[in-house]
């Protein structure tokens, strides 16, 4: 707790904490410390109030937490198995943060929803039935990002001596959260049940990013020409060509005891000289990128399959030195043709999902995926920093990455991107944007909007938002760089004229851009009765050293 609550009083990894104090927490610490500024000396005697019942009756709080060695990696025993340990969990911490774009709240209002959160998690309240856990809130300044937030530490021993139960409290605190928000006026973000899994990024990997002068983690760079690669092929074997053509390291994962049955891949950028290779599994990019999740984008026949094994084969006996089993359309250049014909599906595509509900997130996640692959291929082709097309293709994967459970194998007959990512992984790096280019962006814009308007219908605030800056401020600047598009000939062709009902739609997007009182005097630590004591009847004790 001391070392927590040092940190909250301190000046944070980038210096943005400023004007460190308490906005709520236990009656007797607020009395005593809710007025002061908070610092070093402050944090230390509020860490010792609130580990005081913890220490008064010798509890301890632990869980199982798996052994890592320097590099990050679990460590294994003799026989192969995990190794874990009990470490200490007595506190549990998180924060309550709303988005840059909502402004700031008063002292008193983060006091009370601060309250109210803890009130509900079962950690302490006058309704409680329990002793309460000692706690505070504590506010200082804004993010990195601009997100106004407090922290919120608790100590899990109550004041009677008996450990808090936090059983299945991320899930808990997500939905108690969303019933803040609504309770308060505040916007309502992603609902528990549409949550979208994106995997985060260690900071040790962004400042290795940084450290090397790049713009963006490996990871990001590995998703994106994972998800280009995906989108533009039309199976498995093609798709392991398109990632060597592309200079990516891709080795496959056979089954136990197999060389003919593939149950996975791992990826990794060529490393400079000296330097050793670092592989990443394609599921710990992203959901959406395990193989099993892939194959459902792909035709599943008995004669791809074996076309597959051969050029998972082939890359794994020498993944410096690959040479294709057996080259496909990837080394051929598009026609002309092909750039009309695509865009028509796109529009069909587009078209297909005016009918499909916003609850079906398995459709929805399928077209995110496909057009975040295209952009993907695209930027894989002509940016060679991650610029606004990188950008778009991120925002729109976020809107892809369901569970397993979620998704399901794409209908023979949709439409869909894969066309266009192929077209645009080919397209030249230099000379003038072409109208046919132009026509494609027209109809990914779309798609994007579609999505927008899908996430909006559902709710999903936070997504919706995403979608709409990286279109107002990634995608414009792509428009402007492109040719008119005529109202005759090709363009009216392949693009039909917005009805009034798209420009409204079009126009409105374009608009849119305390505490309580308290007595200095602690609460008076007793220990409470066993239940037997009191109920006459022995009962069965629960482990509840799941402490965080």
């Amino acid at each position: 707790m001391s070392g927590l609550m040092s940190y909250l009083a301190g000046g944070g990894k980038s210096n943005e904490h400023t004007e460190q104090h308490l906005v709520a927490g236990d009656p007797a610490i607020m009395a005593m410390h809710g007025d002061a500024v908070l610092d070093h000396t402050t944090a230390l005697e509020i860490a010792k109030s609130l580990d005081r019942p913890r220490k008064f009756f010798g509890v301890e709080v632990t869980r199982l937490a798996v052994q890592k060695g320097d590099d990050g990696v679990a460590l294994r025993d003799a026989a192969g198995a995990v190794v874990k340990e009990r470490v200490q969990a007595d506190v549990w911490h998180c924060s309550l943060s709303l988005a840059a774009e909502e402004g700031q709240l008063t002292d008193e209002k983060w006091g009370q929803i601060s309250t109210d959160f803890v009130d509900r998690m079962g950690f302490a309240g006058d309704d409680l039935g329990k002793a309460n856990c000692r706690w505070v809130a504590v506010r200082h300044g804004l993010s990195k990002n601009g997100n106004d937030h407090v922290h919120i530490a608790v100590s899990l021993v109550r004041e009677d001596g008996t450990k808090a139960d936090v059983n299945n409290d991320y899930n808990r605190s997500q939905k108690i959260s969303q019933e803040l928000e609504r309770d308060y006026g505040l916007q309502v973000y992603t609902q528990p049940e549409r949550e979208y899994g994106e995997r985060g990024i260690r900071p040790g990997a962004r400042e290795s990013a940084n450290r090397r002068g790049q713009k963006e983690p490996d990871m990001h760079r590995l998703e994106r020409a994972i998800r280009a690669a995906a989108v533009s092929s039309v199976d498995e074997g093609e798709f392991v060509r398109r990632m060597r053509q592309a200079g990516v390291l891709i080795r496959p994962r056979f089954a136990a005891g197999r060389d003919d049955v593939v149950a996975g891949y791992s990826v990794a950028l060529r490393p400079e000289k000296g330097q050793p290779v670092i592989w990443h599994g394609g599921g710990k990019l992203a959901r959406d990128l395990t193989l099993p999740e892939l194959r459902k984008g792909w035709p599943d026949r008995p004669e791809t399959a074996t076309a597959a094994v051969q050029e998972w084969r082939a890359t794994s006996k020498n993944p410096w030195r690959y040479t294709p089993a057996n080259p496909g359309r990837e080394t051929r250049e598009p026609s002309p043709g092909l750039w009309t014909k695509y865009a028509r599906e796109l529009s069909a595509l587009r078209e297909k999902m005016r009918a499909v509900p916003a609850s079906d997130r398995d459709a929805w996640a399928r077209v995110a995926r496909e057009t975040s692959g295209a952009f993907a291929a695209w930027s894989q082709r002509v940016e060679t920093t991650p610029g606004p097309l990188a950008e778009a293709s991120r925002s729109l994967a976020r809107s892809a990455h369901l569970r397993a459970h979620e998704t399901k194998a794409r209908p023979v007959a949709w439409a869909s991107a894969a066309g266009n990512a192929m077209v645009l992984m080919q397209v030249a790096q230099t000379g003038k944007p072409t109208l046919a280019l132009a026509l494609v962006l027209r109809e990914l814009e779309k798609l994007s909007r579609a999505v927008h308007d899908m996430h909006r219908a559902a709710g999903d605030a936070s997504r919706a938002s995403d979608v709409r800056n990286m279109m107002q401020h990634r995608l414009h600047t792509v428009s402007q760089q492109m040719p008119h598009i005529p109202d005759s000939g090709i363009g009216a062709t392949v693009v039909q004229t917005l009805t009034a009902e798209q420009q409204q739609v079009r126009a409105r997007m374009a608009a849119e851009r305390g505490w309580a009182d308290g007595t200095p005097l602690p609460a008076p630590l007793t220990k409470r009765a066993p239940d037997w004591a009191t109920d006459g009847a022995p009962q069965r004790g629960r482990d509840d050293d799941r402490g965080r």
